[in-house]
């Protein structure tokens, strides 16, 4: 606390003792009866009355019995002492200077105080007010970071060689600016990093922070935003000017969407807070005053709703994407969080990486923590590659759920149901191989088939498609087929509401029909609480409408279609895919191309595990299909 906070808290404990003083000053006459002048004088001649004292403005009188009666509005002092005198009783008189200070003390006391306080606010509102108290609205929140221990480098940071290019050249800038500027170059003002969450910018601050030797604020952007209007405002001026000071630094502000979303938009109004605070934000990065030597680093998932002008040239120059990692990024991932983790011999990064596509920094090292966990409470000493394997199950299908007891007839119909996905997606022309299918409850699943692509992916073609959609109805069918229309269940409503998601983008969005033609149909919702939706909506006629449903229903029945033509031309190989996952509830995809070519599966053998209940009593739950990360049903599965 500084001495302007001590200064204030001080005149408010004098204010409070003086109240006391007051109080107690006036407490002589607490429980004393007021009577009028008159019965004094009786009391005195009956000799009632031991002791007086007289003021200008009252006199308080003392009976023989101890209790204190008083009078005001005297006439004279001088009068009544005299006559009390004569009556034998024993006077004093109080010197009074003709008005009281305890009265005046409490009768301003309250306002003194009401004013102080308001003062106080306001000049704390204003950025006035120091230190980190309570009541500091207007000071910035920006932390110094001075990592002394658990200090994160650019070696601690892998896969994202491009941005870390980037950023490099702002730490050497930091360093050495007469490198850039003797051909001219100014020092960059802002750098934006943008990227999916779990990607790794929060680390690739903080790696900037543990490179640059210089100082280094951080913020998030949350931490502007308060109940009073203009607070945020004067805490981005009390962060630049902390910065000024200790230029050459560094700002990171984290989650900067919080409060750099478009100005005037969405449904409603603005924000008139976070508005102001965002155009203090603007001025001071790029406005009157140059602000040599600061450095603004910012990140966020979501570059599309901040405003225009804070993306411009002159404010952040420089928008760093970090994507999530390729095959050869993830490997380096994963060798840089094995680093404190005792690995078996058999673990093998590469393999990990490679079963793993789709990932981000932040999925692999809650991969490895899996891992870790899992082999601590196996009792071993080491991570083998069988935690790697049993965890990356775990983050991809949810843990599983052995304890829960489903009766045959469902087993047997998930058994049929899983193995129609299976045997359709290793018939199809073009699909990711099967990783691995199971009828053991993971998450909210009662089954599921995992599909892995051998190679990163960044796009997918119309074969590609329309296999995927005979995959997801593969399913579907299979309860038709082999239980008849009668005894379908609502198991299917995942794979059938992923496979109409699917058909309507490749109508309305890729231009994939050519019935509807290479025309942008599409309906999105995503800007409408920026304001920008009921501006862009497009129009689609009647007409059209109808031919998109029917250009989608055409889509998925042709994807069932597929999936029955399959499933009949090759029904042996998927009642053998049916039964082994009635025997051995989990088959990978090695497993299942085994079962295929006329061997079972063989497996070491392993201790038996406690198992449920062995009453067949149904259960209810959900089924999602992992077909690359699958959405849970939205129904229950029947008894």
């Amino acid at each position: 606390m500084n001495m302007r906070n001590l200064a204030v808290w001080g005149l408010i404990a004098a204010l409070v003792v003086a109240m006391m003083i007051a109080m107690q000053g006036t407490s002589v006459a607490a429980g004393s009866e007021k009577v009028p002048i008159s019965e004094i004088m009786q009391m005195a001649k009956e000799g009632q009355i031991a002791e007086a004292t007289v003021t200008n403005d009252r006199i308080t009188a003392i009976t023989q019995g101890g209790s204190t009666v008083y009078a005001e509005k005297l006439p004279s002092n001088f009068e009544a002492s005299n006559k009390l005198t004569d009556l034998g009783v024993e006077v004093t008189e109080d010197a009074d200077t003709g008005f009281s200070l305890s009265g005046l003390l409490l009768n301003l006391l309250p306002l003194v105080l009401i004013l102080g306080l308001f003062l106080f606010l306001m000049r704390q509102m204003q950025g006035g007010g120091g230190g980190r108290g309570a009541m500091s609205f207007g000071k910035s929140r920006a932390r110094m970071l001075t990592e002394k221990s658990g200090r994160v480098t650019f070696d601690d940071v892998a896969g994202v060689d491009e941005a870390k290019e980037e950023l490099q050249e702002v730490v050497e800038f930091l360093r050495d600016p007469a490198r850039f500027q003797r051909l001219g170059g100014k020092i960059p003002k802002g750098a934006l990093l943008v990227g999916p969450p779990g990607t790794g910018k929060t680390l690739l601050a903080r790696a900037v922070a543990g490179e640059a030797g210089v100082p280094f604020f951080t913020i998030s952007g949350s931490d502007f935003v308060e109940m009073f209007v203009g607070v945020g405002a004067s805490r981005v001026r009390d962060m630049f000017e902390q910065a000024k000071r200790n230029a050459p630094c560094i700002i990171f502000i984290d989650e900067i969407d919080a409060v750099g979303r478009s100005r005037g938009a969405g449904l409603g109004g603005g924000n008139d807070e976070r508005e102001q605070t965002l155009n203090q934000l603007l001025v001071e990065m790029d406005g009157f005053e140059a602000n040599d030597g600061i450095i603004i680093i910012a990140a966020t998932n979501r570059p599309d709703v901040l405003d225009p002008a804070l993306l411009r040239p002159g404010r952040f120059d420089r928008q760093v994407t970090v994507n999530n990692p390729d095959i050869l990024g993830r490997e380096r991932i994963l060798k840089v969080h094995m680093r404190n983790v005792p690995l078996a011999k058999d673990v093998n990064p590469k393999v990990i990486a490679r079963g793993t596509p789709g990932f981000s920094g932040a999925d692999l090292a809650n991969l490895v923590n899996e891992a870790a966990l899992l082999a601590a409470r196996r009792g071993k000493r080491v991570v083998a590659m069988a935690e790697f394997e049993d965890a990356k199950d775990k983050v991809l299908m949810g843990p599983e759920k052995r304890s829960m007891v489903m009766s045959d007839k469902e087993r047997e119909l998930t058994a049929w149901h899983e193995a129609g996905h299976a045997i359709v997606a290793l018939k199809v022309p073009a699909a990711d191989p099967v990783h691995k299918a199971t009828i053991i409850p993971r998450g909210r699943a009662l089954g599921m088939v995992m599909q892995l692509p051998e190679d990163d992916k960044m796009s997918m073609s119309k074969i590609e498609m329309t296999s995927r959609l005979a995959i997801m109805m593969g399913g579907r069918v299979a309860e038709e087929e082999k239980f008849g229309m009668e005894n379908v269940t609502a198991g299917a409503a995942s794979d059938i509401q992923q496979a109409t998601k699917l058909a309507r983008a490749m109508v309305t969005r890729w231009g994939l029909s050519s019935e509807i033609g290479p025309v942008d149909y599409a309906d999105d919702q995503g800007d409408v609480f920026l304001g920008q939706q009921l501006m862009n909506k497009s129009h689609v006629s009647e007409e059209t409408s109808k031919k998109i449903e029917e250009e989608v229903r055409k889509l998925v029945q042709k994807g069932m279609d597929d999936a029955r033509e399959i499933m009949t031309k090759y029904r042996d190989q998927w009642s053998a895919v049916a039964e082994g996952l009635l025997e051995y509830e989990t088959l990978s995809g090695e497993e299942i191309k085994d079962l295929l070519n006329g061997k079972p599966p063989h497996r070491p053998e392993e201790p038996d595990e406690p198992q449920g209940p062995t009453s067949a009593v149904p259960v209810t739950g959900k089924r999602r299909k992992g077909f690359g990360g699958g959405e849970p049903d939205g129904e229950p599965s029947p008894a």
